[in-house]
């Protein structure tokens, strides 16, 4: 999924308790689900963040080099820009682009 073009809110909002455990019935899981996703994009937000801070790593570090390298300080602006990842999972789980599975159902339906 492209983060960069989801359409989450970039501030707090008050969600209803209802569209959240409408899915599930059960609003602790479908917290839980969220936090998970939420842990999955922070993670790939992260290495995608650190594979493109690596390309500007330099062996010695020089005050000169912090104020000259605007492209660093670029990338992590528009990182710092998008929306939190809990943001993200929760517009996620709303629009239903996050699928989940409960194996407790799964062990019901093989028996």
């Amino acid at each position: 999924m492209n983060y960069k073009e989801v359409d989450a809110a970039d501030s707090t909002i008050t969600r209803d308790v209802v569209d959240i455990d409408s899915k599930t019935g059960n609003i602790y899981e479908a917290i839980a689900i969220m936090s998970k996703r939420a842990n999955q994009i922070g993670i790939t937000l992260k290495e995608e963040l650190n594979a493109k801070s690596a390309e500007f790593a330099t062996v010695t570090d020089n005050l000169d080099e912090i104020f000259e390298n605007r492209e660093q300080i670029e990338i992590s602006k528009f990182y710092e820009s998008l929306p939190k990842p809990n943001a993200i999972a929760i517009q996620e789980y709303l629009d239903e682009g996050t699928y989940f599975r409960d194996p407790k159902l799964d062990a019901e339906e093989e028996a």
